[in-house]
């Protein structure tokens, strides 16, 4: 009795092509969430929000980059928030940041959208920018920072 499987001379059977072709299949439909992106409609509010802080980390990374700001709130209680920005390769091909470009104490004021749940987190990408606060240089600005002009406009409603 022999345990090994016979194929017919010319390679794999049907069967074996098959589940090979399953196998792909099924690997490509699991891997198709990681290659979409996600939008915001519907997630940040709609006015824009000034915060003024101190950075405690800068993550240059992929899909988002994010800067962790330490905040006081109108109490005096500090309050950690993270503020999403454009992606590693457009920071640095877009904007010439570089790992220095912020550094853990640096004093900045961020404008952007905050979150609707209420949490400390900030969207970067439409009608933001950071100030360097105790000079005044800015470091980051979107194409329609300063506009009321929204970065994706509801389709059918114009810039609304």
């Amino acid at each position: 009795m022999s345990i090994m499987r016979e194929y017919p001379a010319g390679g794999f059977s049907l069967t074996m092509k098959s589940k090979i072709l399953l196998l792909v299949t099924g690997l490509f439909l699991v891997c198709l969430p990681i290659l979409a992106h996600h939008g915001d409609a519907g997630r940040y509010e709609d006015n824009l929000t000034v915060l003024r802080g101190t950075v405690i980390d800068v993550q240059l990374i992929t899909p988002h980059s994010i800067i962790v700001v330490d905040v006081p709130d109108e109490n005096g209680k500090v309050v950690r928030w993270q503020a999403e920005m454009g992606g590693r390769t457009a920071m640095i091909k877009d904007f010439g940041w570089t790992a220095d470009t912020l550094k853990p104490g640096d004093k900045i004021t961020l404008t952007g959208r905050k979150v609707k749940s209420g949490g400390p987190y900030m969207n970067l990408t439409d009608r933001a920018n950071v100030v360097m606060t105790d000079s005044g240089k800015e470091i980051f600005r979107t194409k329609n920072y300063g506009t009321e002009e929204r970065k994706r406009p509801l389709a059918g409603y114009g810039n609304q």
